[in-house]
């Protein structure tokens, strides 16, 4: 893409004001990061340190070792491993159910002209301004019912879809031209076929996006997992982490390199996949 010669008024490179002006909002933007990254820092930190303590804060070990990342694994590596594999699946299926029913919705909303489409997406988004807490009690009461309770699909069936990324790829499908839409349908496409083979590839930052989203936020989830989940063999990993905490009490290093096996997923999930987040959040917002 050229890259446009307009400047803006009052937009001057060679000011004093400008370097100034970019330079404070760098060194903001630096201390702003380092600032966030302190606390994982000193997390792994202590997990790698020979002997960690509470009392003292160490940013950088006197001796490294991975003594405790393996005492944790000898320690309780079957219930470890049972734990990871809940939370992958609870987090993957998750996500996996999220981008299938946001996108079929927000492509609906976005592409199918319907009676009543406007009014629909109204109460999807409404929905946002209604807190967790309210509806609690009612969908564990439906799960009680079910015997979904400690049981996988009682903790994905709730999360299935979120109105937020419904939002999100209805933004972005609408900002996509209709013209391709409609040329698929000429060449003899249903409704479906476009929405798969036109308009989903093209989706690909937004879906980033949204995937991103929905796995950090079912992998660090607690509180769901900890009213569902009741049976230690169901916990996943934060809840887990809490239940255990006693256990780990005064032992630092031990409690730390967990939070480090919770937490590295995430990070190295965001890592993998940040250039289709950014592309997603600057274009997905673009068109209302």
């Amino acid at each position: 893409m050229a890259r446009s010669s307009y400047e803006y008024p009052g937009y001057d490179r060679s000011g004093a004001g400008y370097w100034t002006k970019t330079t404070l909002l760098y060194l903001a933007v630096t201390v702003g990061a380092l600032w966030m990254t302190l606390p994982f820092w000193w997390t792994l930190s202590t997990a790698v340190s020979k002997d960690p303590s509470a009392a003292t804060v160490a940013f950088v070990p006197d001796a490294v070792t991975v003594e405790h990342f393996v005492a944790l694994w000898e320690r309780d590596n079957v219930l470890l491993v049972r734990w990871f594999a809940n939370t992958v699946i609870f987090a993957g299926s998750v996500t996996a159910f999220n981008l299938a029913f946001d996108s079929l919705a927000g492509y609906a909303l976005a592409k199918v002209d319907f009676w009543g489409r406007e009014k629909l997406f109204l109460g999807f988004v409404s929905t946002m301004m209604i807190p967790a807490m309210v509806t609690l009690i009612p969908v564990y009461l439906i799960l009680t019912k079910l015997g979904w309770i400690n049981t996988y699909q009682g903790l994905i069936a709730p999360l299935i879809a979120n109105p937020f990324g419904i939002f999100l790829l209805r933004q972005h499908f609408r900002s996509l031209p209709s013209a391709l839409g409609d040329a698929a349908k000429i060449d003899g496409c249903n409704e479906f076929q476009t929405f798969y083979k036109v308009y989903l590839p093209l989706a690909k930052p937004a879906l980033a996006t949204l995937g991103i989203f929905t796995f950090m936020g079912a992998w660090k989830n607690f509180q769901w997992p900890l009213i569902i989940a009741s049976d230690q063999s169901m916990y996943t990993l934060p809840v887990a982490l809490f239940a255990v905490r006693n256990q780990y009490f005064a032992k630092w290093g031990l409690l730390m390199a967990a939070t480090v096996v919770i937490v590295a997923p995430v990070i190295i999930a965001f890592l993998a996949a940040q250039n289709y987040f950014i592309r997603g959040m600057s274009l997905s917002g673009m068109k209302g």
